[in-house]
């Protein structure tokens, strides 16, 4: 069955609108320990079987070749979005529709006419890439095959033919991850990471290190993560010099003796687990919300405040909090 065929039988409440703005970009537990995409910047169309402990993880690429970790850039994308919508106490669904203008802005980069072609691209390779797995996500165990993103459509067109909306169906067993609130918050500058095993590596010490003062791997498991293709000899050069440039987000590397890399945070990275949880709104704040700001979106703004609100110290009524926060913003606005 069809995208459009499938979405005939849906109610509106079954579609999830991406409207945040500004969100804290955020993946998925199960992506960040387990090598799912491919570091090549070629296709690769090679079948991963890894195995680590008790998990073990079988992907298969379509002829287009297996998603790639810049694809995943759109699975943060609807992450983050259901995330905050989540965090708003807004309804959700796997059944998404967004922007293409807008997960380009997010996810830092161009908006010209060739990125809207890679963009449908990376579609193609996320829907066409299947996963076994025994990997548990929300508590469910997952073992049958599955991919990345059910189905995907582009709803509306320019007259040139770019493409304005899309519409992605997650995999029930992402959507799971998301609503068990198994995620991770990923640094703003990760999306300025060109190298896909930057970015890779960042995604091991984001999941590993956390707020531990300190992680060590050897370099044999780093290789083995990462789901790099590279000999030993030459994964060790790239990252001795990874280690040079230092440029990672959030950690710094040091190799030690015994082929073992020390990570250590540069500064305290804020777990989503240890945050503060805000039960929803009343209907009434906002509707108080819209007269202190006229015209804002009010739920992109509470995205934004419950950020912050939940990495505070402060306490107090929600609802209060949130109303006093916008008059506050209203004020420097010089609208009220």
């Amino acid at each position: 069955m069809s995208m459009k065929q499938g979405a005939t039988s849906l109610s509106k409440r079954d579609f999830f609108v991406c409207d945040f703005f500004g969100v804290s970009p955020k993946h998925d537990l199960a992506s960040m320990e387990h090598p799912l995409f491919s570091l090549s910047t070629r296709p690769d169309r090679r079948v991963l079987n890894y195995q680590h402990n008790d998990t073990e993880v079988t992907v298969t690429p379509s002829v287009k070749g297996r998603a790639t970790i810049f694809d995943a850039d759109i699975l943060i994308f609807c992450i983050s979005q259901l995330m905050a919508a989540i965090n708003a106490g807004r309804s959700t669904s796997r059944v998404l529709t967004l922007t293409a203008h807008d997960l380009l802005l997010a996810t830092g980069r161009e908006t010209s006419g060739d990125s809207y072609r890679r963009l449908r691209d990376a579609f193609e390779r996320l829907a066409g890439t299947r996963i076994t797995t025994n990997i548990s996500t929300g508590g469910k165990e997952v073992t049958s095959g599955f991919g990345l993103i059910e189905a995907w459509e582009i709803v509306r067109k320019t007259r040139a033919g770019r493409m304005v909306s899309v519409s992605v169906t997650l995999s029930d067993w992402l959507y799971q991850a998301v609503l068990s609130k198994s995620v991770l918050t990923l640094n703003r500058s990760y999306f300025d990471l060109r190298k896909p095993l930057e970015r890779r590596i960042y995604e091991l010490a984001r999941k590993h290190c956390g707020r531990q003062p300190e992680w060590r791997a050897s370099i044999e498991t780093l290789l083995k993560k990462s789901g790099s293709n590279s000999p030993r000899r030459v994964f060790r050069a790239m990252m001795r010099a990874m280690i040079k440039a230092d440029a990672l987000p959030d950690y710094m590397l040091v190799e030690e003796p015994g082929d073992i890399i020390l990570f250590t945070p540069r500064t305290e990275v804020v777990e989503t687990a240890r945050r503060k949880t805000v039960r929803p709104l009343a209907p009434e704040t906002y509707e108080t919300g819209r007269k202190l700001v006229p015209g804002a979106d009010i739920y992109a703004l509470e995205a934004v405040w419950r950020d912050a609100y939940r990495a505070s110290s402060g306490g107090g009524e929600a609802d209060q909090a949130f109303l006093a926060w916008l008059k506050t913003r209203a004020d420097q606005a010089g609208n009220v």
